[in-house]
């Protein structure tokens, strides 16, 4: 990532090589003092070339950018340019400005500026959708569909089995290695965002169709020995998110919950069971591998009727 060169799209003006430069060395900071993922890196670079051309076409280097440049170049991405470019989602106007920040912060830390434009950037609020979540009923179903002995159905049984027993991303899921697995006391490694690994428990069904898809699925498969992935396509090479993604998808329409799922939907459905079930936060926190405890606080949504039932078997004058 480091080393690439920096180009901006036709018709933009041509960044100078010092903006260049500081752009390489905050990459190559965020890569390996941060160990940020190829696609923050990606996203991150472009960010910060389209704000370099937005400055650039003001006569300016980004190091003398002020917090009004700041603001209006958000702003005009959030509102459009009014020659048909449409504005951007929130969300991405708040990626842009969090890239902002965290580069302008990088040059005043190793002291290339001398005050920091992105200190008070404000950003428009983000309204948090509440995550779809499967009922218990509805994930048993899901979970019944890859039927028979076909070494692929013996992997889709382990995959969605493992998926909900942990609360797996899907690249978490993709990239789980043999060595991963300590099926005799039902534990897995996954490896998080940012290459942050975590232990996370594996209950008695899901141990059980992994060892069935080890013992019977898997071997035939496999077609290099060397091969470490646990799940494997029918050529035989490490599944692939696309892979996944179809997988689940395909299972999901034949129960009848094609509209409303995702692989991330088991995820939300982990964490929400967990909690419903009386798990306390911040070990629900532990196994998704989040870092901040507000993101799972969005999966204490319960109904109506849970809360009703919760309410009636613990207050001690509710049934008087």
């Amino acid at each position: 990532m480091a080393t690439a060169t920096l180009k901006t799209p036709d018709a933009t003006p041509e960044l100078s090589p010092r903006f260049e430069a500081l752009v390489l060395d905050f990459l190559a900071h965020l890569e390996f003092e941060r160990g940020l993922s190829r696609n923050t890196l990606a996203a991150y670079r472009t960010d910060l070339l389209q704000f370099g051309a937005f400055v650039g076409v003001r006569g300016r280097e980004a190091t003398d950018a002020t917090a009004a440049d700041l603001s209006g170049f958000l702003a005009g991405l959030a509102e459009g340019d009014g020659n048909g470019t449409k504005p951007c989602s929130t969300a991405t106007v708040n990626r842009k400005a969090a890239c902002l920040r965290s580069f302008y912060r990088h040059l005043r830390r190793e002291e290339l500026i001398t005050a920091d434009p992105a200190a008070e950037l404000a950003t428009p609020r983000r309204g948090r959708k509440l995550p779809e979540v499967l009922s218990y009923a509805e994930v048993q179903m899901l979970l019944a569909q890859p039927r028979g002995s076909e070494p692929t159905a013996l992997r889709d049984r382990a995959m969605l089995e493992l998926m909900y027993a942990s609360g797996l991303r899907a690249s978490e899921t993709i990239g789980l290695e043999l060595s991963d697995l300590d099926l005799d006391t039902g534990v897995l490694r996954a490896r998080g965002k940012g290459s942050k690994e975590r232990l996370v428990p594996i209950g008695q069904k899901a141990v059980a169709a992994v060892r069935m898809y080890l013992r019977s699925g898997r071997p035939e498969l496999v077609r290099d020995r060397d091969e470490r992935k646990l799940f494997l396509n029918f050529r035989g090479g490490a599944l692939t998110r696309q892979g996944l993604y179809k997988i689940v998808l395909g299972h999901a329409k034949t129960a009848g919950l094609g509209g409303r799922m995702s692989p991330h939907t088991l995820r939300h459905s982990f964490a929400t069971h967990l909690l419903t079930g009386g798990c306390d936060l911040r070990s629900v926190q532990e196994m998704l591998g989040h870092a901040d405890l507000a993101t799972t606080q969005l999966y204490t949504h319960l109904s109506g009727e849970e809360l009703k039932e919760v309410y009636f078997s613990a207050h001690p004058r509710a049934r008087e």
